[in-house]
């Protein structure tokens, strides 16, 4: 007879919350997003890179706040069902519902695709390896949290790593040539550049979704998203700035100039690192979110939003594991449709990332609720709420996609409650 867990297990320290968040934030976007701002704005795009640095600093501490004071694994969700109720707690789950059964397997055949590229698969090796991917990311969270952060931690440790050798072998070719004229194009692809580069910083939600099994939530949280967003900040920044130092961005598609820039340092081996590169990091993404994703709809279940089958936790591993095997289904479905009917990725893309912009707004907007006579707590809070509701503007009709989901999360939870 299966026993229900009370709680779930507080076994994350603060160096695998650092592991985990870098995970989710230092997606496959560090590929290709130096590239493009470069594209856009020329050496000026430094000048955006630093920007939406220093804006995502209230954001991030908007989100420190809210997970160290009130650690639930419900996340987002609990946050807006405490600042506006409980059909407003519901509609946001249901948002959640649009993002890691597609984003996963998006994430995955992205990774497949590096590796496929160097290795030579053909499409149906390229949605196997995808499919080992997403099986990987769900064992792991399966077999409890304390060993999805240590695994998460090697991967981090390899992509930074391999992060630090390509930027290290790239300084001796950087010219300082290459950054003059600095705005070749004028300053406003600089705010073009930056609102691109906003989903570069997507994916510090999906820690709070942890918050319940921090160790010490009210220290660990905020120490794990402060040491992540400097290491990611250095990376992008430094990423960036050989890539426009070694004028890179001009010799090719958005994908391949990386590769360019290794295989003129480095020889036949470039192949081989953006491959494992490509790879590692899709995977990193893939981790944590899975992670988050699990108790998201976990804790609704526990709040009766979703069916109660889920509100279960694994008697060994206390992990939900319920939900977990649930994802499998789902991830094989997507990978099915994507492989027989040839889906639009980007289109994908641009769905799965409206949501996540539309999530930050239901997040900041509760923040500015519950931080009431935090001072600049509040302030950092409203500063964000602006932000992504002017990065929201540019979401075209894909913004309509969380407007559909939320509306009939709101539906559902009006229903719950007559």
């Amino acid at each position: 007879m299966e026993r229900q867990a009370v709680v779930l297990k507080r076994s994350i320290n603060w160096a695998q919350g650092v592991a985990l968040t870098i995970g989710a934030v230092l997606g496959s976007g560090v590929l290709v997003l130096p590239v493009l701002a470069a594209q856009l704005a020329g050496p000026a795009s430094l000048v955006s890179w630093a920007l939406m640095g220093l804006l995502a600093i209230p954001l991030v501490a908007t989100i420190g706040n809210l997970a160290s004071h009130w650690p639930e694994a419900g996340g987002i969700a609990a946050y807006a069902r405490r600042a506006f109720g409980h059909r407003a707690g519901t509609a946001t789950g249901w948002l959640f519902l649009g993002t890691i059964p597609i984003g996963g397997p998006i994430m995955a055949l992205v990774g497949a695709s590096y590796l496929g590229a160097y290795l030579s698969f053909t499409p149906l090796d390229i949605l196997f390896t995808a499919a080992l991917m997403l099986a990987l990311a769900i064992l792991f969270n399966y077999l409890g949290i304390n060993l999805s952060g240590r695994v998460q931690m090697v991967v981090v440790g390899i992509i930074a790593l391999i992060l630090l050798v390509i930027i290290l072998s790239a300084l001796p070719n950087v010219s300082g040539q290459a950054f003059i004229p600095f705005a070749p194009h004028g300053w406003i692809p600089v705010g073009v550049a930056m609102t691109v580069l906003f989903w570069a910083f997507v994916g510090w939600e999906m820690v709070v979704h942890l918050a319940e099994e921090f160790q010490d939530p009210g220290r660990d949280i905020k120490l794990s998203l402060g040491i992540s967003l400097i290491v990611i900040n250095l990376l992008y920044l430094l990423l960036a700035f050989v890539i426009v130092g070694t004028r890179s961005y001009l010799e090719g598609n958005k994908i391949a100039v990386l590769a360019t820039m290794i295989f003129r340092i480095w020889g036949r081996p470039a192949g081989a690192v953006v491959a494992a590169l490509g790879f590692i990091v899709c995977y990193g993404s893939l981790h944590t979110y899975v992670a988050g994703f699990s108790r998201l709809v976990y804790a609704q279940a526990r709040q009766g939003d979703f069916p109660s089958f889920f509100s279960r936790l694994h008697t060994v591993y206390q992990t939900p594991h319920r939900v977990l095997l649930s994802l499998a289904p789902v991830f094989a479905l997507v990978l099915c449709l994507d492989f027989f009917c040839h889906l639009d990725l980007t289109v994908l893309i641009q769905f799965t990332s409206a949501i996540f912009i539309a999530l930050y707004i239901v997040c900041m907007a509760a923040a500015v609720r519950l931080l009431r006579g935090f001072g600049r707590g509040r302030l950092y809070a409203v500063i964000s709420l602006v932000v992504c509701l002017g990065v929201y503007l540019f979401t075209g009709w894909a913004g309509l996609y969380p407007v559909l989901l939320g509306t009939v999360g709101w539906i559902v939870g009006t229903r719950q409650q007559a």
